[in-house]
């Protein structure tokens, strides 16, 4: 420790203030930094060498305009934020991850809980009221309580069981669960959780949970299933009475280009064919959003799909005035952009 300045704070928390000043400013000078620490040149020299070993990429230059600047690593060093820092990093987070930042809702969320743990109690309250503060509008997924997302993502890293009210069919029952993951669809926010009372994985609905509670009950993970996959088959097949599975003869990236990840699962077949798994309130239904890709298709499962191909069939030629050219246009090619079901 230099004495020189009278300074009597440890070597720890000098290097972070240093680490500080770096990051507030693009570059310092050897006399500014020593009179901003109450130290000499040299103190600084000897802080600026140990965050070099933290990993910290701290280069000097010599002569007019030169100075000790923070440059960018190869790994992404921690950052140190003071509140008005953190508070403004938390607001921007909370509305990412409540959907207005479109495309940004699950990477926004990963960091506020990261940010979340390390966040200082006295600053809780301003956050929750910015946050309030914020409201956005367009966008495809509706907005959940960023305080609901957080109060899940907590339990999911936690590993403590949730409970909460949901609908099942016409009456709202109490569930008790396991949280696994937070899933961000297109459209809207799912949780994947095991579910203690019916013994088996289920993904709920953000939107429709109520009096979401976390408990202090912690529970050991269990193999679980791919998280996006298997919200992905739940919302665009499980979940309706009639599953179909077609095999579509053009690229999987051009198909899923044409379907909503809520609407379908599309799985590549090779480089010019595809798998198509999608549900329904009715065979008709899905079948006529598959003929209207205009690829050419077989239909797969379930048996009776090939029944409804050819009664469709038979109705569409039916539908052609009499003397029609039954060589003229194929049907054109045209963009899904709603959900199958």
């Amino acid at each position: 420790m230099d004495g020189a300045g009278g300074d009597e704070r440890g070597t720890t928390e000098r290097v972070l203030i240093l680490l500080g000043l770096l990051q507030q400013r693009q570059v310092w000078t050897g006399p500014e930094l020593a009179d901003r620490l109450g130290v000499t040149p040299r103190t600084v020299r000897r802080d600026v060498e140990r965050l070099r070993a933290l990993g910290y990429p701290v280069h000097a230059r010599q002569g007019v305009g030169g100075g000790y600047r923070l440059g960018p690593g190869q790994d992404l060093p921690p950052l140190l934020l003071d509140d008005e820092e953190a508070i403004a990093t938390a607001v921007s987070l909370l509305a990412g991850a409540g959907g207005a930042v479109a495309g940004a809702g699950d990477a926004a969320l990963r960091a506020l809980t990261k940010l979340d743990q390390v966040l200082p109690t006295r600053l809780r309250h301003e956050v929750r009221a910015l946050s309030g503060a914020v409201e956005s509008f367009g966008g495809g997924r509706p907005p959940v309580d960023p305080e609901l997302l957080m109060t899940l993502a907590r339990a999911c890293r936690d590993e403590v069981e949730v409970g909460f009210c949901y609908p099942s069919g016409s009456e709202v029952r109490r569930r008790r669960v396991e949280p696994y993951r937070l899933v961000a669809s297109d459209l809207r926010w799912y949780l994947l959780a095991y579910d203690l009372d019916r013994d088996g994985w289920r993904n709920f609905r953000v939107d429709r949970m109520t009096e979401v509670s976390a408990r202090t009950w912690r529970f050991r993970p269990r193999a679980a299933p791919d998280a996006a996959t298997y919200v992905q088959e739940g919302v665009a097949s499980r979940v309706y009475p009639h599953q179909a599975r077609f095999l579509v003869h053009a690229p999987a990236d051009t198909v899923r280009a044409q379907i909503p990840a809520s609407a379908a699962v599309v799985r590549g077949r090779g480089s010019e064919r595809c798998e198509v798994l999608s549900g329904a309130g009715s065979l008709d239904f899905v079948l006529m959003h598959v003929l209207l890709l205009g690829h050419d298709f077989e239909a797969l499962d379930p048996p009776e799909l090939a029944t409804r191909c050819r009664a469709l069939a038979e109705r569409l030629l039916a539908a052609a005035p009499p003397g029609s050219d039954p060589g003229g246009d194929a049907v054109p090619t045209r963009s899904v952009d709603h959900d199958i079901a």
